[in-house]
């Protein structure tokens, strides 16, 4: 491969990168602001996760799976998760203060 081959693929990685970034913005800064609104609910989560999987003894690296998923697709896993936890965050409050 040439050089220039090389370096279509990286700019074009740096804009895929570029687009995820953009994409996971919006959401973050979504499930940052209900964390600030609400940091006992976020601090408790959280801590209750560590709590569970430390108990079970469970290592992330050591479930099946999560090993490649972690190296492969990081970045998709991370979009999802941020989604699904604005989302479920989001219809919880919004039932809450109805």
């Amino acid at each position: 491969m040439s050089l220039f081959s090389h370096l279509d693929k990286v700019r074009a990685a740096q804009a895929r990168v570029a687009a995820h970034r953009a994409e996971l913005a919006e959401p973050a800064a979504a499930l940052l602001a209900c964390g600030e609104r609400h940091p006992l609910l976020a601090l408790g989560a959280a801590g209750g996760a560590g709590f569970v999987l430390g108990s079970l003894d469970v290592h992330p690296l050591r479930v099946p799976g999560v090993g490649p998923l972690l190296r492969g697709g990081l970045a998709e896993v991370v979009a999802q998760g941020v989604r699904l936890v604005v989302e479920l965050g989001a219809g919880a409050f919004d039932d809450a203060s109805a």
